[in-house]
Order: C-alpha cells, then structure tokens, then sequence
C-alpha cells in the first residue's frame, strides 16, 4: 500500500514523502495514529495545500524535544523498592515507575518514549537508560533502583 508521511517516521521516511508499507501496518498503525495516508490523488493535493502548517508543527514539535532533552539529559532519578537478601526487587521499576520519578522532579515524559530493551529493571543499582523523546532526540539518564530491606 502507498501512503504520505504527514511526520517523520523512524526507518521509513520523512514529511511528505510517498512509500510502499505492508497493508497492516498502514491501516493499523501509521493511519489511525495520524502519521500517514492513503496515498490517492486527493490525499496528494490536500497535503500540498497542508505541506507548510505540517512542517511548522514539526519545527515546534522538534524544537519542544530538544528543549526538554537539553533539561532532562544526564539526568539521574531514584526509585525505591523493596528487596530481598540477595539484591533481587520484589516485582520490578517499570517505564510507569519511570515516568513518576521524573514527574516528581517536574519533567513531563511520555511512557512510550523510556527505552527499556532489556525490559523491567529487577536489580538494585544505576541503570543507563534511553529516552526517545523524539524521532531526532535521544536522550540517556541513570535511573537509580535502591533496596528497602522487606519485613
């Protein structure tokens, strides 16, 4: 399936451009969450006519995660759980886990942006951890996972 970019998506392309997805993908992900559509001769005009406010909106969107990024990166958060003898957390710090201790410090990051390719953080310890904040700015900061001795 043909379908236009309406934002720059990772490993595909950029605003504007016209490619060739797996019908799946496009009709599941790209255009109910408004990053594409279907490439028809209408859809072409009408986003010439778009091109300049969409670009515009990309500028802000990027310049608004560059921002933050410059604030957040290096950044170092702590997060406290219970522990057994052996270093091991009871359960896990999630991305939601995450996400609430930079709150605490007054950074607003959305969950699907943290990075956990590993997946949940189970040990005590720092952790170096990414944050996409944008399809341009990738950001690293060191969560801190500490143990509180269970009772």
């Amino acid at each position: 399936m043909q379908v236009i970019l309406l934002e720059k998506v990772v490993n595909l392309g950029g605003l504007g451009d016209v490619v060739k997805v797996k019908e799946g993908y496009a009709r599941n992900f790209l255009i109910p969450h408004g990053k594409a559509k279907r490439a028809t001769p209408e859809n072409l005009a009408a986003f010439e006519v778009r091109r300049g406010e969409l670009e515009k909106a990309q500028t802000e969107s990027l310049t608004k995660a560059q921002e933050l990024g410059s604030r957040v990166d290096g950044l170092t958060v702590q997060v406290t759980r219970k522990t057994g003898v052996d270093g091991r957390l009871f359960g896990s710090v999630t991305t939601h886990d995450i996400v609430e201790a930079l709150q605490a410090q007054g950074f607003e990051v959305e969950r699907a942006a943290i990075r956990l390719p590993e997946g949940p953080l189970k040990q005590i310890g720092d952790k170096s951890i990414a944050i996409a904040l944008h399809s341009d700015v990738v950001v690293h900061i060191t969560v801190s996972v500490l143990g509180e001795a269970a009772e």
